[in-house]
């Protein structure tokens, strides 16, 4: 999925024809308030995103995605304009993948997204988290102890993925539960709490990894405890 974010009705509905015709599946956005909405619900392969936007601008909206550890791995193209070269470095520097200089031709932006998805495939992430004798398989969405295998349910493995994906970063209930649950999350930090709790149980010693940050939510700190293990 491919999300582009363009307040020009005529360039937004042209960029998402384009990438559905060839071969990507694309939703288009003309504002923050319906991007950041879509994105509770859905996590894009990668964001087209054009600077000058009503309400919050593109940079706006940059800062936060890369600000956020369950954002900042999206790849981001930058539209900007002609003239406005502060625009391209600034959005360089705070993280974008590349960028399109308007006016720019269909073929140009496929080309790019191209170039940026295969650039981001390479790099990748590991399909396979560890934490000491904890190993975790993304792909085959398996939890192991040693030899011994883990039964998690889907919302206790998406936690454990995104606590040892953000190892020693204090995650707020709010970020949990729209990492996990997205728009299927009713809102009662309860819920993040028992699930918290169950797989805290279900991972044994590696429990105590998951620590509680108060007044914020939880945090991954293996490293602080992996002496204790070894001993």
């Amino acid at each position: 999925m491919i999300y582009c974010v363009e307040d020009d009705s005529s360039i937004r509905d042209l960029e998402v024809y384009t990438l559905n015709n060839t071969g990507f599946e694309a939703h288009g956005f003309a504002d923050s308030t319906s991007f950041w909405d879509a994105l509770k619900t859905e996590k894009p392969e990668l964001i087209i995103l054009d600077i000058m936007l009503p309400e919050e601008d593109g940079c706006e909206i940059l800062k936060k995605l890369k600000a956020s550890p369950l954002t900042e791995d999206i790849p981001v193209i930058m539209a900007t304009a002609k003239s406005m070269e502060i625009d391209k470095v600034q959005s360089l520097d705070m993280g974008a993948d590349d960028y399109l200089v308007k006016p720019f031709g269909m073929m140009e932006m496929v080309s790019r997204v191209k170039a940026v998805l295969r650039r981001c495939k390479k790099q990748g992430r590991e399909e396979i988290l560890k934490a000491g004798g904890l190993k975790l398989d993304l792909i085959k969405r398996t939890a192991q102890i040693g030899d011994e295998s883990i039964i998690l349910t889907f919302k206790e493995f998406e936690l454990l993925r995104l606590f040892m994906s953000n190892p020693e970063i204090a995650l707020t209930r709010e970020q949990i539960s729209d990492g996990v649950w997205g728009s299927d999350f009713i809102g009662e930090s309860r819920t993040v709490d028992v699930h918290v709790r169950t797989l805290r149980q279900k991972i044994g010693e590696y429990g105590a990894c998951i620590e509680t940050v108060r007044n914020i939510g939880y945090r991954w700190a293996f490293k602080r405890k992996e002496r204790n293990f070894a001993e």
